[in-house]
């Protein structure tokens, strides 16, 4: 590994969220060798060009998504691949094969939760074998969800001596879509995945979802929560962000972590407010998700949602992203219901701005702190590959993770 000639390489670096990756690599990566990849030479020596001097000694390579002699060669250069290039189970198959097949670690920024179901079944029990790191999810999909959850269920084990038994999330945001994500959700429910996307387990190992699901299902309507002192509606992000805490819980009750109850609960909402105005802003919300999740499952719909938005490589301008920002509010209960609350929060759009310092920072710590990770390998989640290191990590990078006074 140390032989290789690059320390991360950026797959995808030339689309909407890739330009803005390849900007903090060169603003932070001082010291790091590293390269930008893709299927387009011109494209790439653009967005190394544009990204100013702190990029100019990263490499190129030239990849296409479905050449796995490519794939080959890319991965077999590199340390950590790190992946902006969705849709993802169009594009992102074959590089994580090779990294596997090369014991290179690997992060991504998906929410295609049915891909990621089909990465586990092809390559966990041989990346887990090497010691390969196969982190997918690792942007606002679903880095504040899983990294809140892990933080305050282990402050909870901490302060009460009890394992945490349920935790419930409320998200506060403002910001825009790019064109990738929306081509990633559009494909999804074209393949016909929406009956695996609506399983609360589809992410889990054989045998650690419990008998009743029905509890952990997905919320299809409005509620004032108590907890949060607000009225909370369906989150967007849920039915992903809810599979990849799952995952955690799991993989670390295989490691014999006893921070979760062996019945935890997670919930995930999108927080409106208080008052009556809330209450109906709460109705809106989950009746036109309603509406959209049917109008998807039908071509027309996805190619009238394909014509309203934006095509992949835009996104939001520079001050919309810059006006941007997120809050997510993590309230916990332990065994015996004492109750402790933390918060995740950043400035900037949390589909571009906070997804790009989310997914650089777990490539960094890939790269220059794989000797104090958590130990293990392969089809990982960010906090059980990454843990406190990475959460440090973002602290430095102006990323808010703390637990509230009592």
């Amino acid at each position: 590994m140390n032989e290789r000639p690059y320390d991360l390489v950026l797959y995808g670096a030339s689309g909407f969220v890739g330009r803005q990756t390849v900007a903090h690599l060169a603003r932070h990566g001082d010291g790091l060798r590293w390269a930008l990849a893709g299927r387009s030479r011109e494209k790439l020596e653009a967005a190394r060009t544009a990204a100013g001097e702190g990029a100019a000694n990263a490499g190129v390579i030239v990849a296409d998504a479905g050449d796995a002699a490519a794939l080959d060669a890319l991965a077999s250069q590199a340390k950590v691949v790190l992946s902006t290039a969705g849709p993802f189970a169009l594009y992102g198959s074959e590089l994580v094969a090779a990294c596997v097949r090369h014991g290179t670690h690997y992060v991504d920024i998906t929410g295609e939760t049915p891909w990621v179901r089909d990465l586990i079944r092809r390559h966990d029990a041989d990346a887990r074998a090497s010691g390969t790191r196969i982190v997918p999810c690792c942007g606002f999909d679903s880095v504040p969800s899983d990294l809140g959850t892990w933080v305050l269920a282990h402050e909870i084990r901490e302060r009460f001596g009890e394992p945490c038994r349920e935790v419930t999330s409320a998200f506060s945001l403002r910001g825009g879509f790019n064109g990738g994500t929306i081509a990633s959700l559009l494909n999804v429910m074209a393949e016909g995945e929406s009956e695996a996307f609506a399983n609360p387990f589809l992410l889990n190992p054989a045998g650690t979802a419990p008998a009743d699901t029905a509890p952990h299902r997905d919320p299809a309507g409005p509620h004032h929560d108590d907890d949060h002192r607000a009225w909370l509606g369906p989150f967007l992000m849920g039915p992903i962000n809810t599979r990849v805490v799952r995952r955690t819980v799991a993989l670390a009750a295989e490691r014999g972590d006893t921070a979760f109850a062996a019945d935890f609960r997670y919930g995930e909402y999108m927080r409106l407010g208080r008052g009556p105005r809330a209450g109906l802003m709460a109705w809106v919300l989950s009746a036109g998700m309603a509406a959209t999740k049917f109008a998807l499952r039908f071509a027309a719909g996805r190619r009238l949602a394909a014509r309203w938005s934006p095509a992949p490589g835009e996104g939001p301008t520079e001050a919309q992203m810059d006006r941007g920002g997120f809050r997510c509010e993590l309230v916990g209960r332990s065994a015996s219901g004492l109750v402790l609350r933390a918060r995740v929060s950043a400035k900037g759009d949390p589909g571009n701005r906070a997804t790009t310092v989310f997914v650089c920072e777990s490539a960094l710590a890939l790269v220059r702190n794989l000797d104090v990770l958590p130990p293990g390998g392969g089809v990982m989640t960010p906090a059980t590959a990454l843990g406190d290191v990475l959460v440090r990590r973002l602290h430095a990078a102006g990323v808010a993770l703390e637990v509230l006074p009592a």
